[in-house]
């Protein structure tokens, strides 16, 4: 751990602030904290930001409740910028949106980007705008029955590949069950958020038992 005086604020005492959501990886905002405010953001564990416009201290969440929980604050290599990792309690921007960043500049047409999150919403749009001939499409007019059919096909698949030690095979059926498994938690209204969650309690859980586990061998 480096110490709060190794780093480097600017000639008005501040240092940028990359805020990041520790479930998604999303960059929520970029502010600014000078020494006062990074002190009160680790004593308090939330974020606290100097708002340049209004030259004062504020602590996010403190009027709209949206705070920032902090896990983790990290600089950069010049020691001149921080990372911020945080668990949000609700939208990081004043507009309302889960993110500052919305705008889009460019975005390589042959380099497209893929996330659980993209394909989520992908299927979203296809539940919305049930285009013909879509697969996907098919299955939303068939209902939850059909594709909780699928999922049960799928599943047996990547048993029988992976049973056979087939790694290819098993990569190929496992993308399929992970696939029909999005289409049924789009149709159930379960966010992809919403399993991360669920994962991080039983992380949470289980670093525990395994604690409890090591003291009780002891």
């Amino acid at each position: 751990m480096i110490n709060i005086n190794e780093l480097k604020f600017d000639e008005n005492g501040l240092i940028p602030a990359i805020v990041v959501d520790n479930l998604t990886k999303k960059v929520l905002t970029l502010a600014y904290m000078n020494e006062e405010s990074l002190k009160i953001s680790m004593e308090k564990e939330l974020t606290c930001f100097y708002s340049r416009s209004r030259q004062e201290l504020w602590l996010k969440g403190e009027t709209s409740g949206n705070y920032q929980h902090i896990v983790s604050i990290t600089a950069d290599c010049d020691k001149d910028a921080l990372v911020v990792v945080v668990e949000k309690d609700g939208p990081a921007c004043h507009t309302g949106t889960d993110s500052c960043f919305t705008a889009p500049v460019f975005k390589s047409d042959s380099k497209a980007e893929f996330s659980m999150d993209s394909l989520y919403e992908l299927l979203k749009e296809r539940k919305a705008e049930m285009p013909e001939g879509s697969y996907t499409t098919y299955l939303f007019e068939k209902g939850i029955d059909k594709i909780l059919k699928k999922i049960g096909e799928e599943s047996t698949e990547v048993i029988i590949a992976a049973k056979a030690d087939d790694k290819a095979e098993t990569i190929y059926e496992i993308a399929d069950l992970a696939y029909h498994i999005s289409v049924m938690m789009v149709e159930m209204g379960i966010s992809v958020q919403d399993v991360r969650k669920e994962l991080a309690s039983r992380h949470v859980i289980d670093h525990k038992v395994k604690q409890e586990k090591m003291t009780g061998n002891k």
